[in-house]
């Protein structure tokens, strides 16, 4: 377990214990420091509240990181991911639910290592990054698979 690390759902086929061990994982190989991370899977309804209320978007989306972290190798910041928006992805893309929901883990940790996908150039990078963790750590977050 790492520590530091508070994972949290709402949907209870998601394995908290997985999530920790893909955080694991992604701190090992990009030689973390955790000061303190949340993970949190919510509703949509909830995700788009926060993301009118603290960006200023009246949209849903399918993840919001807030990065508190000064510097790039720490770790201080918070993950809100919607496990329905994962679910619609994950049919839009093809792919499995526990796919889609690794995929929004090792995104938002890259968003909390300055990652960024606010431009084609960007987000290309960030998709190419993505898909290398993802076909490197190959494994479910859900219970029960």
């Amino acid at each position: 377990m790492v520590k530091n690390l508070q994972v949290f759902s709402e949907d209870n086929s998601i394995n908290l214990r997985r999530v920790h061990s893909l955080i694991s994982k992604l701190k090992s190989d990009f030689d973390l420091n955790i000061l303190f991370l949340s993970v949190s899977f919510i509703s949509s309804d909830k995700l788009k509240k926060i993301n009118k209320n603290h960006l200023k978007h009246n949209y849903n989306t399918d993840i919001i990181t807030f990065d508190y972290s000064d510097t790039e190798k720490e770790i201080d910041g918070e993950m809100l991911i919607s496990f329905q928006q994962a679910k619609i992805n994950a049919k839009k893309y093809k792919v499995s639910y526990s796919d889609e929901l690794n995929r929004l883990v090792i995104h938002g940790v890259l968003h909390l290592l300055d990652y960024d996908d606010n431009n084609k150039k960007n987000k290309t990078i960030m998709i190419q990054m993505e898909n290398k963790l993802i076909n490197r750590y190959n494994f479910t977050l859900l219970e029960g698979r």
